[in-house]
């Protein structure tokens, strides 16, 4: 039941409901493939079942198409509504960030700014601000 809970919140249930095996399933090598993304909500599935207090995701959605990186966007902010987990997210794809309760901008390894998602994007001739509208208007 655990297991099943963890998969609800990751996005990954009815995936894994579709499987020949369900749970059951061998994937990798000499089993079912998995994509980028259905790899991506397993690991978060697996990090929601650890219970552990700190997660780091590195790059979470970098190598996902838009639909994907919705679905593992709406695993991470399940993990954010989740009690006591403090998720440190590496990422060059601003969007995956935009629920964090803090985000830390960074350039040649020092700290150039800090806030919310909001504070950041109002922030005049600020960094982060720049890169994020030359994301949302498709420069980057």
């Amino acid at each position: 039941k655990e297991i099943k809970n963890a998969a609800k919140a990751a996005n990954i249930h009815e995936f894994i409901e579709s499987l020949p095996e369900k749970y059951n399933t061998i994937v990798g090598e000499r089993g079912v493939k998995l994509s980028g993304g259905q790899r991506q909500r397993i690991a978060i599935a697996r990090a929601i079942l650890k219970n552990a207090p700190i997660l780091v995701l590195d790059e979470a959605t970098s190598s996902l198409d838009s639909h994907t990186e919705q679905e593992v966007q709406k695993s991470i902010n399940t993990m954010l509504d989740i009690e006591n987990v403090t998720i440190i997210a590496i990422a060059h794809r601003l969007s995956t960030i935009k629920h964090m309760d803090r985000i830390i901008v960074m350039d040649k390894g020092k700290i150039i700014e800090d806030g919310t998602f909001t504070e950041l994007v109002r922030k005049e001739k600020g960094k982060f601000k720049e890169l994020w509208e030359h994301q949302v208007n498709g420069f980057v």
